[in-house]
């Protein structure tokens, strides 16, 4: 698939994003390892989050479609041996989150994804399993791993990066462990987990970057109503700050401090946001965003304890910067490196096309916005995040940008390009 965008005369309106990625598949799971129906309400229908609904089904859970709602028929803490091989897709989430409930049952499962998610790191959440007990086939690095479960032990253990993966795969995990576990991290990464973790029932305490749950609970499904998701958001706030004289207000957006980093930057960057109607859908706060384009930007530094907050943002971030006067500096985000592509040396090399004056370093980017983007054929070098940000490049750019192998962006946003549409006005 091809997507084409241009300058547009006018970029306004009203729009609904879809729900959280990432509240999404947790609540599948836990949903899926507690007693009792869970319903979910403003789930996200895309292949990556089908593509846990997928593995669960296949390890004994019911799960049905109702609209926009889905209800899950708990199995407790213990699910039923896969007839075949779990696949994960382009899902990196439900790959790894999924290794943290499976170290707790007592059987044999392969778990596998597409081209994309076979290049992409999986020893991060193998050694501390294997540390709690859980059995691993060969090097177990890459997809596709197989994994035997079982009697579990708790684990005090500090993560070597701020991953949210990482630590949910623990804290799942250790849901099966006799005992007290505890995660530290360098700095906090989202935190959806240990807040659902919570609302189930969970004996579960934060205290900054440290978190610690206690074993063996007994889960109750609850209801879950899935805000809109801020990653998904940062498109559309991105393209309204570029193009003059929009206004954009976005509804319904999960504003969870550990993922609001895109709008404290935006803020930085002298971007005009409002935040509108702030309100807690359970343990998440939710607000509207109304962003307005046409003012002056500046560059920007970006790093340390920001980079866990937005690093999924940080391709749309960058095209913001591309036509921010002065120079945006990102660093210590080597972890783009190791997502659906390397972000750094596949957005670098996409920007470079437009006419950005930008710079890759071991861990970010250097992006000079003196030059205007102009027009161009990009790649989404099969990431979803990079196909949309090409996207929304090309509505600030001159002439017509064509991005190629977009339909990548189904992952995560089936309707991406309906919805920028929707606000363009020629």
């Amino acid at each position: 698939m091809i997507i084409i965008t241009s300058p547009p005369e006018y970029f306004s309106g009203q729009l609904k994003v879809p729900g959280d990625k990432s509240i999404t598949h947790r609540a599948l799971m836990l949903g899926a390892i507690s007693r009792g129906v869970t319903e979910i309400k403003g789930f996200l229908d895309a292949e990556d989050c089908r593509a846990t609904i997928n593995c669960l089904r296949l390890l004994g859970v019911k799960i049905n479609v109702r609209g926009n709602r889905l209800l899950i028929e708990g199995r407790g803490m213990y699910l039923k041996k896969a007839s075949k091989a779990l696949d994960a897709g382009n899902s990196g989430t439900t790959a790894r989150l999924m290794l943290g409930i499976l170290a707790g049952q007592d059987f044999e499962t392969t778990i596998s994804g597409d081209q994309y998610l076979q290049r992409r790191p999986m020893k991060r959440i193998v050694e501390p399993l294997q540390s709690m007990g859980a059995l691993f086939e060969g090097e177990s690095d890459r997809l596709p791993i197989t994994i035997k479960g079982g009697e579990l032990a708790p684990l005090n253990y500090k993560t070597p990066r701020a991953s949210a993966q990482i630590k949910s795969a623990i804290l799942l995990a250790a849901l099966y462990a006799e005992g007290v576990t505890t995660v530290e991290e360098p700095y906090q990464s989202r935190n959806h987990t240990e807040l659902m973790l919570a609302q189930f029932g969970a004996n579960i305490s934060v205290n900054e970057r440290l978190v610690t749950l206690e074993g063996r609970p007994a889960l109750e499904g609850r209801p879950v109503r899935v805000p809109g998701d801020m990653s998904a958001a940062a498109f559309f706030m991105a393209a309204a700050v570029l193009v003059p004289d929009s206004e954009v207000l976005l509804k319904d957006v999960g504003i969870n401090p550990a993922r609001r980093g895109v709008i404290d930057v935006l803020f930085q960057m002298g971007a005009d946001i409002e935040i509108q109607q702030e309100r807690r859908w359970g343990s998440e706060p939710v607000a509207d965003i109304l962003i307005r384009g046409g003012s002056p930007l500046k560059g920007v530094e970006i790093g340390g304890a920001m980079i866990p907050r937005l690093i999924d943002e940080i391709p749309a971030l960058a095209v913001v910067a591309a036509a921010a006067e002065g120079e945006t500096v990102i660093r210590d985000a080597d972890e783009l490196r190791v997502k659906e592509s390397d972000r750094i040396s596949d957005l670098a090399g996409q920007l470079l096309k437009l006419g950005v004056n930008i710079t890759e370093t071991e861990d970010g980017m250097i992006i000079k916005g003196e030059a205007g983007l102009k027009g161009a054929d990009v790649e989404s070098c099969g990431d979803h995040r990079l196909a949309m940000a090409l996207a929304v490049a090309g509505l600030a750019a001159e002439g017509e940008t064509a991005v190629y192998g977009a339909e990548i962006i189904n992952v995560s946003f089936p309707g991406f390009m309906p919805a920028l549409r929707s606000l363009i006005i020629k």
